[in-house]
């Protein structure tokens, strides 16, 4: 059984940086697909980016240029650098893992098949 545990959440003015972790409790950790994922209340969850089992990765439009994923396997953590923040990247930051990932930035994962941790609150103020 997959556990996902993320923590690095909080309050910074725009500009200033975050860094997420999301540890990964379970077995077989270098065979999952990893991802960051936004929600806002009362907004669908959106992808915010993506590391494959290869360490490829992509990122969503918004965000490319100023956030980072990694993925450290030895530790099995996975990370989400978040450079240059602004208002509209506050809202709750959830990482997810699965076997499989298909265009999770258009159309994030089934909780019926994938694996998701409840998520750190990020705030950024003007």
């Amino acid at each position: 059984r997959v556990r996902l545990v993320e923590s690095g959440g909080g309050s910074v003015p725009a500009g200033e940086t975050l860094k997420l972790s999301c540890e990964f409790s379970g077995e077989f950790y270098e065979s999952y697909c990893l991802g960051w994922f936004h929600q806002t209340p009362g907004m669908e969850r959106e992808g915010v980016a993506v590391i494959d089992q290869d360490g490829t990765t992509t990122y969503a439009d918004t965000v490319r240029g100023r956030f980072t994923i990694s993925r450290d396997n030895a530790k099995k953590i996975l990370y989400l650098q978040m450079d240059d923040l602004k208002p509209e990247d506050g809202g709750k930051y959830i990482c997810a893992a699965d076997l499989v990932c298909v265009n999770w930035l258009l159309s994030p994962p089934s909780h019926y098949t994938a694996n998701y941790g409840q998520g750190t609150q990020v705030t950024v103020s003007l």
